[in-house]
């Protein structure tokens, strides 16, 4: 490839990568006449990531996608695909260029980590920097919207908290810098669905302010909880026991993200992880 044609395709082509979360706290407050529910979570973006990359191909017709994944297994059509979602939200209004655009994929899915949201977003951002759309960020923030309530989230910096269905953000402070966190996934799926059915709302609305600091990061601290255990422990006594697990091995907080089935603990110091069964997943992260 000459020089100039090399310029020519990296002007074409971009790549992200995707972020997982995790819930520092998840309080499902009560039930919305529209099915959803009230809620209010410390979301904190995490160093875990999938792979996002998109090239505009002269050779395809307009608004002609072909769409690859690796990576983990995803279930489902690719048109139930959140990326796949994004793009066809963007041509609504607007034709654009033929893409190709693949996913490889590392954050598990049904664990609570938000994979599929964060993907879903990075595709919207992903097409609005390669194609120049000159969408704003409320723009963006209107169709991250269509594609899940925890999708905004990931089109922002930083930890936030989040209200209403998920969507509703405000940029919140959390003191995690240098703690190490272990994340465990199971390998077990559960449905938010079916999570947020079997979780009895709490009926109250937290006192959470614009700051949390490292010396609130602890199960004792009320509002750093998630509501959600209860039922996902229930039903997976496992869950369970890597929470206790986690704390045993010294954790300054530990519990399970979102709807589950990934459990986190934070710790000062790097811990010594256990070998985990063959079926699970682990990171130790330093944040």
């Amino acid at each position: 490839m000459n020089t100039h044609a090399a310029a020519e395709y990296l002007r074409a082509a971009m790549i992200l990568f995707p972020h997982a979360k995790i819930n520092l706290g998840l309080n499902v407050a009560a039930r919305r006449p529209d099915g959803y529910h009230e809620i209010q979570s410390v979301l904190v973006p995490i160093p875990l990531h999938d792979a996002l990359e998109a090239v505009v191909d002269q050779g395809l017709r307009p608004n002609e996608i072909i769409y690859t994944r690796s990576g983990l297994n995803i279930h489902g059509s690719i048109e139930n695909d959140l990326c796949y979602k994004a793009v066809r939200l963007l041509q609504k209004d607007q034709e654009l260029a033929g893409i190709r655009f693949h996913l490889h994929k590392v954050i598990p899915m049904g664990a609570g980590l938000g994979g599929g949201s964060s993907d879903g977003a990075h595709t919207l951002l992903l097409l609005n920097r390669l194609l120049k759309l000159d969408r704003t960020t409320a723009d963006l923030h209107v169709l991250a919207e269509q594609l899940g309530s925890d999708c905004p989230f990931f089109l922002e910096n930083g930890p936030q908290l989040a209200t209403g269905r998920g969507d509703g953000l405000k940029q919140i402070e959390v003191d995690l810098k240098g703690l190490w966190l272990v994340l465990v996934n199971p390998g077990i799926h559960v449905s938010t669905a079916e999570a947020y059915r079997n979780t009895i709302p709490t009926n109250e609305e937290w006192a959470i302010g614009s700051s949390i600091a490292r010396s609130e990061i602890s199960n004792s601290t009320p509002i750093l909880r998630n509501t959600m255990e209860n039922y996902a422990i229930s039903a997976h006594p496992e869950i369970g026991r890597l929470k206790h697990d986690l704390l045993r091995l010294g954790a300054r907080y530990a519990a399970m993200s979102g709807s589950g089935s990934s459990i986190f603990g934070l710790f000062d110091e790097r811990p010594e992880v256990p070998r985990y069964p063959e079926g699970y997943r682990s990171w130790t992260l330093q944040l």
